[in-house]
């Protein structure tokens, strides 16, 4: 197996940074989730800041229950300052050193899997989040919640790019509500939190995040036509092919994510994605067969009984206030993005032809 990551890309996460970085120096962030997909980037970059950035190291707690992290996550050695604790945060944790940042990333986020764990996934974002927003405050630490681009729902088109203030259009009952409803339940915490008792809490609403390390067990749009390209199997598209979507690399999402823990506006929500380009799943298509150099073959067939109903027809962040509060603005061109995923995904994915 190939490294989950590309090592330029963590040098590109801590140079665009900045001085940005060096609110980490000499501070203990607590992490969960931290062995999924977003959270091996945040060991990979926070290793990248202590050996060559900042003036002080920064501690890194990371706790995950392993559920969805995959042999990648399981297997994840600790680099020196990490330290990883095995905890399910439905949990109490009984933690009693300092802690200056809690990011909460926990989350069961692939269709895939909150459907078939539902209960799981509304404790992780409503009794998990409560838990650590309770420790944060014992502690007076900051705090960051992982929320979702999921929670706007089905946006009709007057609020597509879609701003922080979009209400949603999200369904109480079916497949996805446990994913959903959820979410915007951890959110709801995070403001009482931050109203009542004072504590400082940031939410973070990631849109359609991707590059390497994304696991094929993801059953994710990119994994699912990489490993199909790999395995020489035709690409299956859902429904009708036309539903859009826009796709950040992982190397500006985590820049964003680290501005938002950083500098995040206390009380504030910040959608984390890139806003352009809005394509459809068939002009994604187009676009893997530009990176790759040649032609893919194709289906669009019905919708699996597996995965859930009422899928979103478009998903399209406005970052305006990203832009402005924290410095957030997107380099990697989707492009560029794909030519570096899909160049690691050839090594890592092992296709069955």
């Amino acid at each position: 197996m190939t490294d989950f990551v590309l090592k330029s890309d963590i040098q590109e996460i801590t140079t665009t940074l900045g001085d940005v970085a060096q609110s980490f120096a000499g501070k203990t962030v607590l992490l969960t989730g931290g062995r999924g997909f977003l959270g091996r980037y945040f060991i990979a970059a926070i290793a990248q800041l202590n050996e060559a950035v900042l003036d002080q190291p920064c501690r890194l707690v990371v706790i995950d229950n392993l559920i969805t992290a995959g042999a990648e996550g399981a297997a994840l050695e600790a680099p020196e300052n990490v330290t990883f604790i095995e905890h399910d945060v439905i949990e109490l944790l009984d933690w009693t050193d300092d802690v200056d940042f809690v990011v909460h990333a926990a989350g069961i986020a692939s269709p895939f899997y909150y459907r078939a764990y539902p209960l799981e996934t509304l404790e992780v974002a409503i009794t998990g989040t409560k838990n650590m927003l309770s420790l944060a405050q014992r502690h007076q630490a900051q705090f960051t919640f992982f929320s979702s681009s999921e929670i706007y729902g089905d946006p009709d088109a007057k609020h597509v790019p879609t701003p922080e203030s979009y209400r949603g259009n999200v369904a109480a009952q079916g497949p996805r509500a446990c994913y959903d409803e959820s979410k915007r339940v951890g959110e709801t915490l995070c403001y009482i939190f931050h109203e009542n008792h004072g504590l400082a809490t940031n939410t973070i609403r990631p849109f359609n995040v991707f590059g390497p390390g994304m696991q094929e067990t993801d059953y994710r749009v990119m994994p699912n036509f990489a490993n199909s390209i790999k395995g020489g199997r035709p690409l299956n598209l859902y429904g009708s092919g036309n539903q859009t979507r826009t796709f950040c690399y992982i190397t500006d999402a985590m820049n964003g994510f680290l501005r938002v823990i950083a500098r995040g506006i206390p009380g504030e929500a910040y959608n984390i994605g890139n806003p352009k380009p809005e394509i459809s799943m068939l002009d994604l298509i187009k676009a893997m067969e530009k990176a790759l150099g040649r032609n893919l073959i194709y289906n669009v067939i019905e919708y699996p009984d597996s995965y859930p109903a009422d899928e979103p027809q478009r998903r399209c962040p406005d970052i305006k206030k990203a832009r402005l509060q924290i410095g957030f603005e997107p380099q990697v061109a989707l492009d560029d993005g794909l030519k570096r995923f899909f160049g690691w995904a050839g090594e890592a994915y092992t296709g069955d032809a």
